[in-house]
């Protein structure tokens, strides 16, 4: 089997037995643990999970056509994730990641009316979905689990607390939201300061609850949201937030994006981009990832990152890289989403359970065992925007305690 040939270089952690289409059986053994048995019922997949295994083997899952056995899916990716950096050595494997990377500026064009598709891909799905798996806040990125915090719903609202506190608010100051999603840290922001949030999406069914939640709890004077990319705003603010939203980018436009910051960021303004990001450099988006999930995304390295800051004008006034926080969070998303996968599976189809377990358990392994974290960095446009030291931070975050809501925020028909 020419599979054989790339997991015989691959596999020195867990032991993976592969039962391929042909009821042969193959033992690819490293440590005892993680143990995980797959069986293989198509034929094609032999050499597919050779030249393409990071689209084959999701297309399988997805289509039964490939189905463990023995273990679970969190263990196979285990496998795969802690024996990675091994694949590189095989040469198939080595040149189509070269590939992929030298492709990767036609994979990422995001002009504004692609972003707007892209978006709707993902962010655009049956409302109740998101209810179904993410806390009540709808909080879709990654939660800040701050010491004695282990409750998914304690840590998104500590990630807002802890964003909040980086911004330095005031009372009356101009926030901008880039990427607002379902508007939970633009209401948290004006509640806990005072501020006018202005928050940007290009979901229409995020535009709607946001909206619709504004109404409900009666701050349509401090939050308001639009249907716009960030490349359409005019005007300047005090302070500019923007989570999770960065790697939808693209880098192509990392130049543009900056611009705009500074464009739209007051002389004393200051900016806090929370985003993932990849330890190993520069790469390339899972061929999965980028057909199923989120068309046009890529989670940037740190220094490809900062070296387009570097030219933007702006200042870098801090960094702070949070390494197991999205895989905890994640694997909170996990579990909501199995115990409530029947009535997903009613509400769409079991196809896209299968899909959305394969995208939360890889998402998982890539932070807990592979080379993603998130990182946070805060701009400014003068070195003296913010304290010489970050003692600020937890004075803000003292004052402002943790509350949890833990009831569904209720929606204007």
């Amino acid at each position: 089997m020419l599979l054989a040939k790339l997991l015989n270089r691959v596999v020195h952690i867990g032991t993976l037995n592969v039962i391929d289409a042909n009821g042969k059986h193959h033992t690819f053994a490293g440590t005892p643990r993680p143990q995980v048995t797959i069986r293989l019922h198509d034929k094609s997949l032999h050499h597919k999970l050779y030249f393409n295994p990071e689209l084959a083997l999701g297309e399988a899952y997805m289509d039964e056509t490939m189905t463990i056995e023995t273990g679970t899916l969190s263990d196979l990716f285990e496998i795969m994730a802690r024996n990675e950096q091994n694949a590189w050595r095989d040469p198939v494997f080595a040149l189509r990641n070269k590939i992929w990377r030298y492709f990767r500026s036609w994979q990422q064009y995001n002009p504004v009316k692609l972003s707007r598709k892209n978006v709707a891909h993902h962010y655009d799905l049956p409302d109740q979905l998101y209810d179904l798996f993410l806390d009540v806040d709808r909080q879709y990125s990654c939660a800040y689990y701050d010491e004695g915090i282990d409750d998914l719903a304690a840590a998104q609202v500590a990630k807002k607390r802890h964003l909040a506190a980086k911004l330095l608010l005031k009372p009356g100051q101009k926030v901008l939201d880039i990427g607002s999603g379902w508007g939970g840290l633009a209401f948290y922001l004006a509640k806990e300061s005072g501020a006018e949030v202005s928050g940007l999406t290009l979901s229409k069914s995020q535009l709607k609850f946001a909206t619709e939640r504004a109404v409900e709890t009666g701050v349509t004077d401090k939050v308001k949201f639009h249907f716009r990319d960030y490349r359409e705003q005019q005007g300047k603010f005090d302070r500019i937030v923007s989570v999770g939203m960065f790697e939808h980018v693209g880098i192509n436009h990392y130049q543009q994006y900056f611009s705009k910051i500074n464009e739209l960021l007051r002389d004393d303004g200051v900016c806090v981009l929370h985003s993932i990001s990849r330890m190993n450099g520069p790469g390339a988006t899972s061929p999965w990832i980028r057909k199923y999930i989120f068309p046009g995304g890529y989670s940037p390295s740190l220094s490809e990152t900062l070296a387009i800051i570097e030219k933007s004008g702006l200042w870098v006034t801090d960094v702070e890289i949070l390494r197991i926080h999205y895989a905890d969070t994640l694997a909170a998303w996990r579990s909501r989403f199995e115990a409530n996968r029947a009535r997903i599976a009613q509400m769409i189809d079991e196809r896209f359970c299968r899909m959305w377990e394969y995208y939360l358990v890889l998402s998982e392994a890539a932070f807990r065992y592979g080379d993603h974290f998130v990182f946070q960095i805060q701009l400014a446009k003068k070195r003296d925007a913010v304290p010489v030291t970050r003692d600020y931070i937890a004075r803000w975050e003292d004052a402002h305690p943790i509350r949890v809501v833990r009831q569904k925020p209720k929606q204007v028909a």
